[in-house]
């Protein structure tokens, strides 16, 4: 029988001969995400008896990883913004930089709350549903929907929510961008696939070989979902709301041309944390 440090070692050992660079991180974060142990009891935890199952397990993951499948598809979860997510098959997986998006519209989205004592949010493309499900965990007062065309995705989303308690104040919806979405909103929130359809082959297999393909295509130029959002989202926003896009990289410009020519005013702009154009949002504007 081994101990969690020599199969933490193993694991690590097995990574870096593959040539993944960020072998002894992900070995603790795979090990002991399927031990249900914290990275503390990892760490402190280094003679604790290892089952002859659990080691097994151990071996199985490490074996899809050497496939490059990312460590947290591997585990079926993943946190976004201190919440613990599910994923799936049609999910993509939710990124530290996507929370930049959620920390530039809780501000408004607050402030709307403050002055009407309830807000609406529409997150368009929902995924896992991390984007509305964090600004719903920040803001009690506030309802959203999760719109996808994949019914794989949405019922992750319902299930993220219920896990969360967070079900009464979510709808999933499937709809193509605003198809089968009505009323107003005050939030709307989006990360649309956004990468040239030129570029899919050239990403790491990690992405290109496992995350789903509708959430990464965004056509020839990359600009395809950012002009249906752009077309219609006046007529589903509040006067005084906002919606807030991520983007690739080196889409400001471009992007907020798409919106602007829409009818809407550029009211802020956000780098993630690589020092990259990451997020944009618009308010309508005013005449």
């Amino acid at each position: 029988m081994r101990t969690l440090g020599q199969a933490v070692a193993d694991a690590r050992s097995r990574l870096a001969e593959a040539g993944l660079p960020d072998s002894a991180i992900e070995a603790r974060l795979l090990v002991g995400g399927l031990l249900g142990l914290t990275s503390t009891e990892v760490f402190t935890g280094t003679d604790r008896p290892v089952s002859a199952a659990e080691d097994e397990r151990i071996s199985k993951a490490v074996e899809r990883r050497l496939k490059r499948e990312p460590v947290h598809r591997i585990l079926g979860s993943r946190e976004f913004h201190g919440l613990e997510l599910l994923l799936s098959k049609e999910t993509l997986e939710p990124r530290p930089d996507t929370e930049v998006l959620v920390e530039a519209v809780l501000p408004q989205l607050r402030q709307i709350v403050a002055t009407k004592g309830a807000a609406r949010v529409l997150d368009i493309g929902t995924g896992t549903g991390a984007i509305v499900l964090a600004l719903l965990a920040q803001c009690p007062e506030a309802q959203g929907i999760g719109s996808d065309i994949s019914d794989d995705a949405l019922a992750t989303a319902k299930r993220n929510a219920e896990r969360l308690g967070l079900a009464e104040r979510f709808s999933a919806i499937n709809s193509r961008w605003f198809d089968k979405i009505s009323g107003r909103f005050d939030i709307i929130v989006s990360n649309p696939p956004y990468i040239r359809s030129d570029v899919i082959p050239e990403l790491e297999p990690e992405v290109r070989d496992y995350d789903p393909m509708a959430a990464l295509d965004g056509g020839p130029d990359g600009l395809k979902a950012y002009r249906a959002i752009a077309a219609q989202a006046a007529d589903f926003l509040e006067k005084d709301g906002v919606i807030g896009v991520e983007i690739g990289y080196d889409q400001k410009d471009t992007v907020s041309a798409i919106f602007c020519s829409a009818g809407f005013t550029l009211a802020q702009a956000r780098r993630d944390y690589g020092d990259n154009d990451r997020v944009l949002v618009f308010s309508v504007a005013k005449s």
